[in-house]
């Protein structure tokens, strides 16, 4: 059992061995699946034949937009961020971004040299566009194309055209750069909720958690174990069924915490309130695939454990 797991990794830490009880109490509980008078139907699993499609449904849903983050909430700096693009055929390896006294900027370094040029625009606006309008690439040392470019905004959906070398015409992107992957300390104070601006004490907690985006058929359980420590919050995330084999946050991989029941893991809480992205490794299909999701956190149902 995952409850027998845990309290053999906590038991020498009481704070932990309560954040146990916690957990018990929350399987206890009603899931996230379909009730029914026996208890809880898991989540479905796919069939083969339905894998190719749910996979490519994965990888092309997106999570509910949140509100636009502009320069003027984001401390002067450089930071590396995380882009979405509309086409796996534009992709984005990595993303620095610049922000100067309210104005953003951002170099990204593409995964080929199909590109020459972009545009901040439609294509069909790109096509009629002088060559001064036009943003050229910047060759980096292992030959790989990068363009530099304005960033309106972070969590908006942004218009791009970029032009193909092969076809020699205009292709529209979508590009958005997401907020969630800033680390907290790069918001001016008051934009951003974490356990150290609600002043939370150290000890455990519950919250209610949602998820979006991968097909909408996937579910965590709410509401959360959180654990505050030194000011950082944690949360122990609990899925609908045993499919996931590890989860991603920031770029940093976090284990299963233990082998037995729905897949469970301990993950950290940057920020409340706020589309946290996060990646969960699917074995569910015939090939383990990664899918991105984004959790929010809701501060104003965070409780203490008694």
């Amino acid at each position: 059992m995952l409850i027998a797991f845990l309290k053999v990794k906590y038991m020498h830490n009481t704070n932990k061995g309560i954040f146990i009880l916690l957990l018990v109490m929350s399987l206890t509980a009603a899931g996230c699946g379909i009730k029914t008078p026996s208890g809880t139907l898991p989540e479905p699993e796919r069939t083969a034949a339905d894998q190719s499609s749910a996979a490519e449904t994965e990888e092309s849903s997106s999570a509910d937009r949140q509100e636009p983050v502009y320069g003027s909430d984001v401390k002067d700096g450089v930071y590396s961020i995380t882009v979405d693009s509309s086409s796996s055929m534009f992709r984005i390896t990595s993303c620095e971004l610049t922000v100067r006294d309210g104005k953003m900027s951002a170099v990204m370094a593409m995964s080929g040299t199909g590109y020459l040029k972009l545009y901040m625009g439609k294509g069909e606006e790109a096509e009629r566009a002088s060559e001064e309008a036009c943003i050229p690439y910047t060759q980096a040392e292992n030959g790989s194309h990068t363009f530099e470019i304005p960033v309106e905004a972070l969590d908006m959906e942004i218009d791009c055209s970029a032009f193909s070398k092969k076809k020699e015409k205009w292709y529209d992107r979508v590009l958005i750069f997401r907020s969630g992957s800033l680390p907290p300390e790069a918001f001016k104070d008051g934009k951003i909720t974490t356990a150290k601006s609600l002043e939370l004490e150290d000890g455990l907690y519950t919250a209610e958690v949602a998820l979006k985006g991968g097909s909408g058929r996937a579910c965590v359980e709410s509401p959360a174990a959180i654990r505050i420590e030194d000011g950082n919050a944690y949360a122990v995330i609990i899925w609908g069924s045993s499919n996931y084999d590890y989860m991603k946050v920031n770029g940093e991989k976090y284990e299963q915490m233990g082998t037995e029941g729905n897949s469970a893991f301990e993950i950290p809480v940057g920020r409340f309130d706020w589309n946290m992205p996060v990646i969960a490794d699917t074995i569910a299909m015939s090939q383990p695939h990664e899918v991105e999701y984004t959790m929010v956190f809701d501060s104003s149902t965070l409780k203490k454990a008694e």
